[in-house]
């Protein structure tokens, strides 16, 4: 199979504050290091993608054109520092309100298309998030994933033995350029 290496990113907790169901662009902070860590991987060759959930829009807490909104005030903030996204996938759905779908994850159709749409090597790629959900599709493609400690106790628990746990996005992305 040919294609690429890829880094998928979680948004809230990996790259932004997570603020609960984001929906105004000035709430939208990076945090410490992460624009700098994501330029890095970039200036390697490593697309970039990110992977959310996105249960606020199902939740009707917020819409697609809020959602799309707080994108483009990361993407943004990430130029200001040199860093660029390739991609930026969501799920705007949870079972409680929409049903069982396949974009939420660790559910599989974001990662597929996100390589179909960028030329990925999914079984060459890392996953990095503060949630066990975030990391869980590197076991289903093979790839590699880390796991951000800020994730709850029983999230390391599960994590353990599975995945490497880091401090954060650069500690992260210093693994993967290794």
């Amino acid at each position: 199979m040919s294609g690429r290496s890829a880094v998928f990113l979680d948004r809230d907790g990996t790259i932004i504050e997570d603020a609960h169901y984001i929906s105004d662009p000035a709430a939208v902070r990076l945090l410490p290091g992460a624009a700098e860590s994501i330029a890095s991987l970039s200036h390697a060759g490593l697309p970039v993608i990110v992977v959310t959930n996105q249960s606020g829009i199902a939740r009707g807490l917020f819409d697609e054109a809020a959602y799309a909104s707080t994108a483009r005030r990361l993407d943004d903030l990430l130029a200001g520092a040199g860093a660029r996204l390739a991609g930026h996938y969501h799920c705007p759905h949870h079972p409680d309100f929409t049903g069982p779908c396949e974009c939420r994850k660790p559910g599989p159709l974001l990662y597929r298309r996100a390589a179909a749409d960028h030329g990925l090597h999914l079984a060459r790629s890392w996953w990095v998030g503060d949630r066990l959900r975030d990391v869980l599709p590197a076991e289903r493609f093979n790839g590699r994933g880390l796991l951000i400690g800020q994730a709850a106790p029983h999230e390391l628990t599960s994590a353990a033995g599975r995945f490497p746990v880091v401090q954060d996005l650069a500690t992260a992305v210093g693994i993967i350029l290794q």
